[in-house]
């Protein structure tokens, strides 16, 4: 009778390299998939929010919401009750009933728990993940486009978009990526400086986040969901006196060098 035979040190050297040779290739593809299921889950989600608002502004005349405060104090910016032009959480609440749809599945923990900022919700997950907290905490990981609401606070009031009903409604964006609840941007507004950075003055920042590959994911006015690029962020109409072909833009004549070295290798607009 034949005696059985073992693998020998070598063969099991052999099959495990082969492992983890094959681990080496597949680790990639399957990092790039799961990136993409989460750039289709956070289109979906947009799309969703594009039905919100839509329901919203038909069921209010055709306006979109107002810019309302929860609090009356000193700094009603400083209370996480109170998110002023930033409730459009609070304010959309009969609209949707699951709170994960305000996350960017690439973006669901918070700046203050370590997470670099593109990839950062703005508060807690755990506090909107509370039923008792969600009506009065906002939080999520879009930001809304702070021109498109039906009350003027502050500036002229010739800037905003009251309504969806309007001419060129596919370049005005509504919702988008975002680390911080909303913004109002301005076409001077320079980008960030590096990648992630955190800054306030330029609003514009707030949504230029590296988070889906150079482009962030946006629902427009006509209720369209696509990707844009960083350096397109400049050529969206984001209020109806914003200058499509400003500073930081090829008509402005901005040159690569112009940009922030991390930004020179996205696509020019």
């Amino acid at each position: 009778m034949a005696k059985s035979r073992g693998f020998t040190l070598i063969e099991l050297l052999v099959v495990i390299a082969i492992m983890v040779l094959l681990m080496a290739i597949l680790m990639p593809a399957l990092r790039q998939a799961r990136k993409q299921a989460k750039d289709t889950i956070c289109r979906s989600n947009l799309h969703y929010w594009g039905l919100v608002f839509s329901v919203y502004t038909d069921d209010n005349d055709g306006y979109f919401q107002d810019r309302v405060w929860f609090d009356d104090g000193p700094e009603p910016w400083n209370n996480p009750l109170c998110f002023g032009g930033h409730s459009w959480p609070t304010t959309l609440l009969p609209y949707y009933k699951d709170i994960k749809l305000r996350f960017c599945p690439m973006a669901t923990k918070s700046y203050s728990q370590g997470v670099p900022a593109r990839f950062a919700a703005w508060v807690q997950l755990d506090n909107v993940l509370n039923p008792d907290d969600a009506e009065y905490i906002p939080a999520g990981s879009y930001g809304l486009n702070d021109w498109v609401v039906r009350t003027d606070l502050g500036h002229s009031g010739q800037e905003y978009w009251k309504t969806p009903n309007v001419k060129g409604a596919s370049d005005i964006p509504v919702l988008l990526d975002a680390w911080w609840p909303a913004g109002f941007p301005m076409h001077i507004d320079d980008p960030p400086a590096y990648d992630g950075e955190v800054r306030w003055g330029s609003e514009m920042v707030r949504f230029c986040v590296n988070r889906h590959d150079l482009t962030v994911n946006c629902v427009f006015a006509d209720w369209s969901v696509r990707k844009v690029g960083l350096k397109e962020l400049w050529k969206l109409k984001w209020h109806r006196q914003f200058d499509t072909n400003g500073p930081w833009t090829m008509a402005g004549w901005c040159r690569v060098s112009d940009w922030p070295e991390w930004m020179r290798r996205c696509k020019d607009y």
